[in-house]
């Protein structure tokens, strides 16, 4: 069952809503926060603000993943926070705003994160099923085994070197 699926993000007073907004959709094209702020002129006088709103799948995202051949990273990187209920992840905005999706693991980040957060059961066999290729026949994965990133985003060499 495809778990239920919620994209977040912070608005700043110094944030064009619109072009926040261009960002986000450009990975989820279906996300339509209801409390969207308007634009305002200088001096601008509202603070900042979470949006958020539900969408029906992360098949946008991950049509991105693929393209980039980024499964296996992607599967940490989403997985990397998983607990019984679900997940949650880190995108930058400012990589979003051209398209490209690149995990954020700390959450201070220049132009602003995309929060994701998946709701449902068995969140982790989800995750291997949603991010599997051909290539895991030859190398078989799955979430926290010793192919996994670091916590700080390293890699775990698994190959070995000539």
């Amino acid at each position: 069952m495809d778990p239920k699926v919620r994209v977040s993000t912070l608005i700043r007073s110094h944030d064009d809503p619109d072009k926040v907004k261009d960002s986000v959709t450009s990975i989820f094209p279906d996300w339509e926060p209801s409390n969207f702020p308007e634009r305002s002129s200088f001096p601008v006088t509202r603070g900042s603000e979470v949006i958020s709103a539900e969408i029906q799948s992360i098949d946008g995202l991950l049509s991105i993943l693929r393209e980039n051949r980024v499964l296996d990273t992607a599967l940490d990187a989403m997985a990397m926070k998983a607990h019984e209920g679900g997940t949650v992840f880190y995108l930058s905005r400012q990589s979003a705003s051209i398209g490209k999706v690149s995990f954020v693991l700390e959450r201070n980040a220049l132009g602003g994160l995309i929060e994701v957060t998946l709701e449902g059961e068995d969140i982790e066999i989800w995750l291997e099923q949603q991010t599997w290729h051909i290539g895991r026949e030859r190398v078989p994965r799955e979430v926290g085994d010793e192919y996994s990133m670091d916590s700080d985003g390293d890699a775990a060499e698994w190959f070995q070197s000539s």
